[in-house]
């Protein structure tokens, strides 16, 4: 009886092992946070990022303040449940960042290029905007991303 408990329990706990190998096969970022491929469509082709996801309002509002620059294939794609007009500031991020606003079928509204580190000055969407990305600054020009252009996410609806 002894041994058929413990084999049962070796398996039980060999079973949960794997679950745990499974789930952190997903990508993670150096501080552990889960990431998500996101594409941006432009003339100069396809460009593929790993972004963290904010969709709740403490993720939004903590975005990414404190944080070290963003390598060249990271950002941070911002959810929001409805559709509108948005501002971003850079209240105590510490990096220059490229803002783009997505609609909710994922095409590019507009882009706030080179975003002042620290400021406190709202970037406008200049359009209604379900998504928000985040790159390096820079990023979006060196990747030819302009207004129209598409973002592909399951978040975003073609």
């Amino acid at each position: 009886m002894l041994s058929r408990r413990l084999l049962v329990a070796g398996i039980l706990a060999f079973g949960m092992g794997l679950g745990a190998c499974a789930q952190s096969s997903a990508p993670m970022d150096e501080a552990g946070n889960p990431l998500e491929s996101l594409t941006v469509a432009t003339s100069t082709g396809s460009h593929d990022f790993l972004v963290e996801i904010a969709d709740d309002d403490a993720e939004r509002q903590r975005g990414l303040m404190f944080r070290a620059p963003l390598a060249d294939d990271r950002g941070m794609l911002f959810q929001f449940p409805d559709t509108a007009e948005r501002a971003f500031w850079m209240k105590n991020t510490p990096s220059s960042l490229d803002i783009i606003y997505i609609d909710p079928k994922g095409k590019i509204v507009s882009i706030a290029h080179h975003a002042t580190p620290y400021s406190e000055a709202p970037l406008p969407s200049n359009g209604a905007a379900s998504g928000v990305l985040e790159l390096r600054a820079g990023r979006a020009e060196e990747i030819g991303a302009k207004a129209g252009d598409t973002v592909t996410h399951p978040f975003f609806q073609p």
